[in-house]
């Protein structure tokens, strides 16, 4: 039940942000609108919430959810439309879906995932290691012994 809820959520967010940018500014229909929403938060939840999300972090998550969501609103998009170039709509799209999707991240990490099921394995302290011999000494070079005063 909780991920059906997250889905609706992200699903109503999309649905708003897409028709202001693809029904009102490039007069796309509802219907064209509604099915690229559904498709998209479906698929996003899936790849970028459920599968990378948990494996890596909020960041992460939310720049292959932008990737996903620029190219699957490009390519859609020109295909049911024509006549105009949906590349820079699509980026807009894209780019207001990721602000979203950083907060939703939140919300899913903290309400919808179990705390099995978050694994940030991944330790970023990189430590190296000195010892003397990066610099070795050698006596017959720093000996004053072997100097010669005849």
């Amino acid at each position: 039940m909780k991920h059906v809820k997250a889905i609706g959520i992200k699903f109503i967010v999309s649905l708003v942000l897409l028709y202001i940018i693809f029904g009102a500014m490039y007069n796309m229909s509802f219907n064209n609108v509604f099915l690229m929403s559904l498709v998209l938060s479906i698929g996003s939840y899936v790849l970028g919430d459920l599968l990378v999300l948990p494996k890596a972090n909020n960041t992460i998550a939310t720049a292959v959810d932008f990737g996903l969501a620029f190219m699957f609103l490009w390519i859609v998009g020109e295909s049911l439309t024509y006549g105009e170039s949906l590349v820079f709509p699509s980026l807009i799209a894209a780019a207001g879906l990721a602000v979203t999707e950083y907060f939703f991240h939140k919300y899913v990490s903290r309400n919808v995932l179990e705390e099995g099921e978050q694994d940030y394995s991944a330790d970023y302290r990189y430590q190296t290691e000195a010892s003397e011999e990066l610099t070795p000494v050698k006596p017959d070079v720093r000996s004053d012994e072997n100097t010669d005063d005849n």
